[in-house]
């Protein structure tokens, strides 16, 4: 999508044909799709809940199998055991590569809805079969990806989850996606392990106090100066004892501030950390931004990267807060 990679609302075209798709649908296969369901899982031998973050709660005759989520949550859930029958949003790059955003997912055994913003697919969301539509939320109520002039029929077609990003730590986020992936029925295989990496990694963080970190996403004509408060991993990092950059003045929405470039320098600090997704400028193209390149941080090489919606799952966060803490330790605190 254009302008800033961050949470914004989006306006998506409608797919003809739905009411076909909706026939043919209903003469497809069933199959499952959550690894290794235990039995005594929640919803295994009934009804399936579950209570979403609209406080909506979810009811089933039966625990769903058939699941496709937002890339974010398809990460997420993939960590936990689940796995999707489709995704959406950015899960495949230019070179047919895997795109970070989809974490572990293997975009070679799921179904493609969508891989960029204005994108999604219904007919062949509809001939999936879903059981259930599963998506993080920036703004309570707005399902991320999902388009809403579609919504109306993608909620006919299978129930929806949304779980809430905003104003939450990563702990809290990836709590949420552990119930959802328990009640699926997933094995949870690994997750002790991750967990206690998790925790080791996030104690170190305590050790980088005095350094001062800016947090930006970067465009061609502007950079983006985000908000920590509105973001659980930047909420996780600060209350485990990072000191993060807050702009002066946030723009309307309260997810980041706009700069020029020429203004790049508004902000001092010891280390710049920078949007890795695939929208945001690279290193390369923000060093041609003369004011950029000239601040001390960027001098010092002090410039490193930002997993911008990792995987919400003790796996995801655990590879993301070690490499942070590996780059953490070459950081010197600047003049």
């Amino acid at each position: 999508m254009s302008g800033p990679v961050l949470p914004r609302r989006g306006f998506f075209a409608a797919t003809a044909g739905v009411a076909a798709a909706l026939t043919l649908a209903a003469c497809g296969d069933e199959g499952a799709a959550i690894k290794a369901a235990p039995t005594g899982a929640s919803g295994a031998a009934g009804a399936w809940t579950f209570t979403d973050d609209r406080d909506k709660k979810l009811s089933l005759p039966k625990r769903p199998t058939r699941v496709v989520a937002q890339v974010g949550a398809a990460a997420a859930l993939w960590d936990f055991g689940v796995r999707p029958v489709g995704v959406f949003g950015p899960h495949k790059l230019k070179d047919g590569a895997r795109d970070p955003q989809v974490g572990n997912v293997d975009i070679a055994k799921v179904t493609g809805l969508g891989n960029v913003w204005d994108e999604f697919n219904v007919e062949q969301y509809i001939a999936l079969q879903p059981d259930l539509l599963v998506s993080s939320m920036y703004i309570k109520g707005t399902l991320w990806y999902v388009p809403e002039k579609s919504k109306a029929t993608i909620e006919q077609v299978a129930p929806t989850a949304g779980i809430m990003l905003t104003g939450r730590s990563a702990m809290e986020v990836i709590g949420k996606y552990e119930e959802l992936a328990t009640s699926l029925g997933a094995d949870l295989q690994g997750v002790p392990e991750a967990k206690a990496r998790l925790a080791a990694a996030s104690k170190e963080l305590a050790a980088f106090k005095d350094l001062k970190i800016l947090m930006v996403s970067a465009g061609p004509d502007a950079m983006w100066v985000v908000n920590p408060p509105e973001y659980p991993d930047i909420v996780h990092l600060t209350q485990n004892g990072l000191t993060v950059v807050t702009p002066a003045k946030i723009d309307e929405g309260g997810f980041f501030q706009t700069l020029s470039w020429e203004n790049a320098d508004t902000y001092d600090a010891d280390v710049i950390l920078y949007d890795t997704r695939t929208q945001s400028l690279k290193p390369a193209e923000m060093m041609k931004k003369p004011t950029f390149a000239k601040l001390p941080a960027v001098k010092a090489g002090q410039l490193y990267p930002w997993s911008a919606e990792a995987p919400y799952s003790y796996q995801g966060y655990a590879d993301f807060v070690e490499g942070l803490v590996a780059n953490l330790k070459k950081a010197n605190k600047l003049p």
